[in-house]
């Protein structure tokens, strides 16, 4: 029998990431710095307004962009806190987390073989679902030098005649980076000279530290380039909830609209309830998080440097990226061997993009306790390892 797996799939490269997570899953006795999950479980008030939607009998599909009570709440927050109006009835799409939005984005502009200039390092699934949306990820690496914040230069450099979207995520997964207004306007630059759309994932939008976060919509001429990308899973613990949302013009969410009414139909009802809850009362959950987030980020900070593992200062996210090449190995042996010698799980640099070789990813979503117990083991391990 003939395969049947087709040659796109074969050809596309497993995520970096799942190897390390499958091992320390039938381990014992491990401390997980590798999953940008919060700890956190989801506030109770916005449980109980998931919980109150279902006991009030409110389990069937909503409209296919969302509830409009929603999509009020969404467009009511950005514009708050960034000045950028969309409007709720045509203007905000709600999907199953941001995955779903960013194929969605990708495959509403995207014809066959365009080019998406994909900045890395960067979430494993970015230049992934640049190809299942049938265009061709164009690597832009991002360096240490730089402060992992990608230039215009670096991204004319890469643009072709058939170089339709720039792709960004900041606040930054692996490294912590922010992309601040100075660079957003080298991104802004470049897309208004060569006629190009940005998509711009800013799922951790909220989780910033010491900066202010800047939406790329809100940048002069952007709005009309912008696909912004955004959702409820990291700022408010609601991973599980599954609720994200993209926002652009009419006419690019119509046709976002329409893939998604064949793939999904809507959000989960549940989570929408919630999600509502959240936006509008769950300020508070909010910056106590964020400043929860900030003690571990100094701690694991502050713990890599004294192990001489020189770590670049994360103003976002919930990630540290330290450089582990004073250690002489190379990140997926530094990860292989922590786990197996002292049980503690942290990601190779390496999965996240060429530009992350020589780091490893190391969330502080785990308790201050679990990220004290996780140094104190890889004191013992670098003193193992001379």
């Amino acid at each position: 029998m003939r395969s049947f797996i087709s040659q796109s799939v074969q050809n596309m490269k497993p995520s970096g990431i799942r190897r390390y997570f499958d091992i320390a899953a039938t381990m014992e006795n491990v401390i997980t710095l590798g999953i940008g999950e919060p700890n956190f479980t989801t506030p109770d008030h916005i449980m109980r307004a998931g919980i109150d939607s279902l006991m009030a009998g409110k389990t069937a599909y909503t409209s296919n962009s969302g509830t409009i009570e929603l999509r009020r709440g969404i467009a009511a927050h950005i514009e708050r806190r960034y000045g950028v109006h969309y409007s709720p009835d045509d203007q905000v799409l709600v999907t199953v987390g941001v995955s779903e939005a960013l194929w969605l984005a990708l495959k509403a502009i995207l014809d066959p073989g365009d080019e998406v200039l994909v900045v890395q390092p960067c979430f494993v699934a970015n230049a992934a679902a640049v190809e299942m949306a049938g265009g061709v990820p164009v690597i832009v690496n991002a360096l240490i030098e730089d402060e992992f914040q990608v230039t215009g230069a670096q991204l004319e450099a890469a643009v072709t005649p058939r170089t339709k979207a720039i792709l960004i995520s900041y606040p930054n997964n692996p490294t912590g980076a922010i992309l601040d207004r100075e660079h957003m306007l080298q991104v802004a630059a470049v897309a208004e000279k060569y006629d190009l759309m940005v998509i711009s994932d800013e799922i951790y939008e909220r989780l910033v530290y010491g900066f202010e976060h800047i939406c790329f919509a809100a940048l002069p001429n952007m709005y009309e380039r912008t696909i912004l990308l955004s959702g409820m899973s990291k700022s408010y613990a609601m991973t599980g909830w599954r609720i994200g949302y993209a926002t652009s013009t009419a006419p690019i969410m119509d046709a976002m609209r329409k893939l998604h009414q064949y793939l999904i139909m809507s959000a989960p009802t549940i989570g929408q309830h919630a999600a509502l809850q959240a936006l509008v009362s769950g300020e508070d959950d909010v910056e106590a998080m964020r400043q929860e987030y900030d003690r571990r980020r100094r701690l694991i900070v502050g713990g890599f440097n004294d192990l001489g593992l020189t770590c670049f200062e994360p103003r976002g996210a919930f990630y540290a990226f330290p450089n582990i090449e004073a250690t002489g190995m190379q990140d997926e042996e530094f990860c292989e061997r922590l786990l197996m010698e002292e049980q503690v799980a942290v990601v190779p640099g390496s999965a996240f993009g060429e530009s992350g070789r020589g780091f490893v990813r190391a969330s502080y979503t785990n308790s201050y306790e679990n990220i004290e117990e996780a140094l104190n083991r890889m004191e013992r391990f670098m003193r193992h390892h001379g």
